[in-house]
Protein backbone atom coordinates (compact mmCIF):
# COMPACT_ATOMS: atom_id res chain seq x y z
CA UNK A 1 0.00 0.00 0.00
CA UNK A 2 1.57 3.21 -1.21
CA UNK A 3 1.07 6.43 1.14
CA UNK A 4 1.01 9.87 -0.56
CA UNK A 5 3.55 12.15 1.69
CA UNK A 6 1.55 15.33 2.90
CA UNK A 7 3.66 18.24 3.69
CA UNK A 8 3.72 19.92 6.85
CA UNK A 9 2.98 23.52 6.80
CA UNK A 10 2.55 25.79 9.20
CA UNK A 11 1.60 29.35 8.74
CA UNK A 12 3.74 31.88 11.31
CA UNK A 13 1.28 35.37 11.08
CA UNK A 14 2.07 38.69 12.94
CA UNK A 15 2.36 42.15 12.15
CA UNK A 16 6.18 41.89 11.78
CA UNK A 17 5.95 45.88 12.23
CA UNK A 18 8.81 45.35 11.75
CA UNK A 19 10.41 41.77 11.75
CA UNK A 20 13.07 41.40 14.85
CA UNK A 21 15.73 38.77 15.47
CA UNK A 22 12.92 37.29 17.69
CA UNK A 23 10.77 36.27 15.30
CA UNK A 24 13.79 35.00 13.22
CA UNK A 25 14.20 33.17 16.42
CA UNK A 26 10.99 31.38 16.73
CA UNK A 27 10.92 31.11 12.99
CA UNK A 28 14.50 29.06 12.62
CA UNK A 29 12.91 26.75 15.39
CA UNK A 30 9.58 26.52 13.50
CA UNK A 31 11.63 24.84 10.26
CA UNK A 32 12.78 22.34 11.85
CA UNK A 33 9.20 21.26 13.03
CA UNK A 34 7.44 21.60 9.50
CA UNK A 35 8.41 20.82 5.63
CA UNK A 36 7.34 24.54 4.58
CA UNK A 37 6.62 27.57 6.96
CA UNK A 38 4.68 30.65 6.10
CA UNK A 39 5.36 33.49 7.52
CA UNK A 40 1.93 35.75 6.74
CA UNK A 41 2.06 39.48 7.38
CA UNK A 42 -1.29 40.62 8.65
CA UNK A 43 -2.86 43.97 7.17
CA UNK A 44 -3.52 44.79 11.14
CA UNK A 45 -4.08 48.65 10.28
CA UNK A 46 -5.98 48.66 13.82
CA UNK A 47 -2.49 48.76 14.97
CA UNK A 48 -1.33 52.02 13.18
CA UNK A 49 2.06 50.23 11.31
CA UNK A 50 5.37 52.14 11.13
CA UNK A 51 5.35 50.52 8.02
CA UNK A 52 3.14 49.94 5.03
CA UNK A 53 1.64 46.14 4.35
CA UNK A 54 4.12 46.13 1.19
CA UNK A 55 7.37 47.52 2.53
CA UNK A 56 6.65 45.11 5.84
CA UNK A 57 5.87 42.18 3.59
CA UNK A 58 9.58 42.76 1.40
CA UNK A 59 11.62 43.39 4.60
CA UNK A 60 10.26 39.59 5.85
CA UNK A 61 10.99 38.44 2.45
CA UNK A 62 14.52 39.78 2.31
CA UNK A 63 15.57 38.30 5.87
CA UNK A 64 14.18 34.86 5.17
CA UNK A 65 15.61 34.40 1.80
CA UNK A 66 18.41 32.22 3.45
CA UNK A 67 15.62 29.64 4.17
CA UNK A 68 14.82 27.60 1.23
CA UNK A 69 11.79 26.16 2.92
CA UNK A 70 10.05 29.48 3.88
CA UNK A 71 8.38 31.75 2.02
CA UNK A 72 6.91 35.55 2.96
CA UNK A 73 3.15 36.40 2.21
CA UNK A 74 0.13 38.77 3.10
CA UNK A 75 -3.25 38.49 4.23
CA UNK A 76 -6.31 40.26 5.79
CA UNK A 77 -9.10 39.15 7.40
CA UNK A 78 -9.68 35.69 9.52
CA UNK A 79 -6.12 34.34 9.85
CA UNK A 80 -8.26 30.48 10.26
CA UNK A 81 -9.34 31.16 6.28
CA UNK A 82 -6.14 32.29 5.49
CA UNK A 83 -4.72 28.83 7.23
CA UNK A 84 -7.05 26.75 5.19
CA UNK A 85 -6.21 28.52 1.76
CA UNK A 86 -2.74 27.70 1.82
CA UNK A 87 -3.64 24.10 3.00
CA UNK A 88 -1.57 24.41 6.16
CA UNK A 89 -2.05 22.24 9.39
CA UNK A 90 -1.02 24.66 11.97
CA UNK A 91 -0.16 28.34 13.30
CA UNK A 92 2.61 28.84 14.93
CA UNK A 93 2.86 32.02 17.56
CA UNK A 94 6.20 32.94 19.88
CA UNK A 95 5.71 33.97 23.41
CA UNK A 96 8.07 35.61 25.23
CA UNK A 97 6.66 36.02 28.19
CA UNK A 98 3.67 34.88 30.39
CA UNK A 99 2.18 38.16 29.78
CA UNK A 100 2.05 36.70 26.12
CA UNK A 101 0.50 33.54 27.29
CA UNK A 102 -3.57 35.13 28.23
CA UNK A 103 -3.79 36.78 25.23
CA UNK A 104 -2.56 34.11 22.69
CA UNK A 105 -4.02 31.37 24.53
CA UNK A 106 -7.32 33.11 23.72
CA UNK A 107 -6.45 33.62 20.28
CA UNK A 108 -5.79 29.95 19.75
CA UNK A 109 -8.99 28.93 21.47
CA UNK A 110 -11.24 31.54 19.11
CA UNK A 111 -9.04 29.76 16.12
CA UNK A 112 -10.22 26.41 17.37
CA UNK A 113 -13.91 27.15 17.70
CA UNK A 114 -13.62 28.15 14.03
CA UNK A 115 -11.68 25.20 12.76
CA UNK A 116 -11.14 22.82 14.97
CA UNK A 117 -8.52 21.19 12.50
CA UNK A 118 -5.95 23.67 12.52
CA UNK A 119 -3.86 23.48 15.74
CA UNK A 120 -1.57 26.77 17.32
CA UNK A 121 1.87 25.75 18.38
CA UNK A 122 3.63 27.91 21.05
CA UNK A 123 7.18 28.41 20.85
CA UNK A 124 9.73 30.56 22.95
CA UNK A 125 12.35 32.47 21.47
CA UNK A 126 16.14 32.25 22.85
CA UNK A 127 15.96 34.00 26.45
CA UNK A 128 18.07 37.09 24.80
CA UNK A 129 15.16 37.69 22.32
CA UNK A 130 12.37 37.34 25.84
CA UNK A 131 13.01 40.96 25.76
CA UNK A 132 12.59 41.88 22.57
CA UNK A 133 9.18 43.21 20.53
CA UNK A 134 8.78 45.39 17.22
CA UNK A 135 7.28 48.20 19.65
CA UNK A 136 10.22 48.07 21.67
CA UNK A 137 13.07 48.61 18.23
CA UNK A 138 10.78 51.02 16.91
CA UNK A 139 11.06 52.88 20.19
CA UNK A 140 14.33 52.63 20.30
CA UNK A 141 15.26 53.49 16.42
CA UNK A 142 12.57 56.41 16.56
CA UNK A 143 14.62 58.03 19.58
CA UNK A 144 17.93 57.85 17.94
CA UNK A 145 19.48 54.71 19.50
CA UNK A 146 21.51 52.16 17.79
CA UNK A 147 18.69 48.87 17.01
CA UNK A 148 21.51 46.70 14.81
CA UNK A 149 21.79 43.98 17.35
CA UNK A 150 17.74 43.62 17.62
CA UNK A 151 16.95 43.45 13.42
CA UNK A 152 18.88 42.77 10.26
CA UNK A 153 20.61 45.11 8.71
CA UNK A 154 18.09 45.86 6.06
CA UNK A 155 15.18 46.58 8.29
CA UNK A 156 18.08 48.83 10.75
CA UNK A 157 18.40 50.57 7.35
CA UNK A 158 14.55 51.04 6.93
CA UNK A 159 13.82 52.13 10.59
CA UNK A 160 16.83 54.69 10.10
CA UNK A 161 15.05 55.82 6.63
CA UNK A 162 11.85 56.64 8.78
CA UNK A 163 12.92 58.10 11.91
CA UNK A 164 16.08 60.12 10.29
CA UNK A 165 18.73 59.59 12.64
CA UNK A 166 21.02 57.08 14.09
CA UNK A 167 23.71 55.47 12.35
CA UNK A 168 23.04 54.25 8.29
Amino acid sequence: MTRLYSMRTAIYPGSFDPITNGHLDVLQRATKLFDRVVVAVAKSESKHPLFTLEERAQMVGRAIRHLPNVEADSFEGLLVAYVERRSAQAVVRGLRAVSDFEFEFQLALMNRKLNERIETIFMMPKDTYTFLSSRIVKEIAQLGGDVSAFVPAHVRAALVAKFGSGPA
